[in-house]
């Protein structure tokens, strides 16, 4: 029986005479050798032909799945890359930092807060973002957790959010621009609807020009001070005695 080698050459014949193996080569030679074996990869084929290309002399030959290469060229294989590999492991989730042991509460990151209303006291809880952070207040007993009054501060980076909330408030008419302690200010209920709640009454604060501050009361403390006025009131106390370190 002819060896596979035998076979490349009695192929190739008319091929060497050109500077490129025939387009079919390959198939042509992998067809011929099946008939004989029942079982050949085609890796070893491929190295085959290219071994036989080597063999044969004479002017260097192409094997390649592509468009004829210019004559005088090196002898080259075409390869298939294979595909990247694919990382199906979900990202694990990472809890955002908290500011620590804040005492009293009374300062956290860079502000200073003057006033509480009476009976809050800080909630033992804390949230780091890097440019925002935030502290809350509640009374003695209350579910860990929960708030009566919670103050945002957003800095640099995170201003540029707080503009684009208030201008969307007042594109739907939604709160007012409010002056507070000779600053500038808006004042809003948002989330009104949310749970069945009436919503909670806000004051977001210009601290300067790198700083904003957003003052939240609960729903359930609000219904304490039994009107709106009185809310403003305790909102606008708290925003007056707020001061940054920036």
């Amino acid at each position: 029986m002819p060896t596979l080698e035998d076979e490349l050459r009695r192929l190739m014949a008319d091929d060497t005479a050109r500077l490129h193996a025939a387009p079919d080569l390959l198939e042509r030679v992998v067809r011929s050798h099946r008939a004989r074996r029942s079982r050949v990869k085609a890796v070893a084929v491929a190295a085959s032909v290219a071994a036989a290309l080597v063999v044969v002399g004479g002017p260097a030959a192409y094997l390649s799945a592509g468009p004829t290469p210019p004559a005088g060229g090196p002898a080259t294989t075409s390869a298939v890359p294979e595909p990247p590999a694919i990382d199906d492991t979900p990202p694990v989730p990472t809890e955002p930092a908290d500011l620590g042991d804040l005492g009293d509460g009374k300062a956290f990151g860079h502000v200073k807060v003057g006033y509480l209303p009476e009976r809050l006291r800080w909630g033992n809880w804390s949230i780091d973002h890097g440019d925002s952070y935030s502290t809350s207040y509640n009374y003695k007993g209350d579910d860990k957790g929960s708030y009566r009054v919670q103050i945002f501060v957003y800095e640099n980076g995170a201003v540029q959010e707080v503009e684009d909330r208030l201008q969307t408030f007042r594109d739907e008419e939604e709160g007012q621009d409010v002056t507070v302690g000779g600053r500038s200010g808006y004042r809003v209920v948002t989330n009104v609807g949310e749970d069945g709640m009436a919503g909670n009454p806000t004051l977001f604060l210009k601290l300067g020009d790198r700083q904003w501050a957003e003052i939240i009361f609960s729903p359930v403390y609000a219904e304490e001070f039994g009107d709106a006025e009185a809310v403003t009131a305790e909102l606008d106390r708290i925003g007056e005695g707020l001061t940054s370190t920036l």
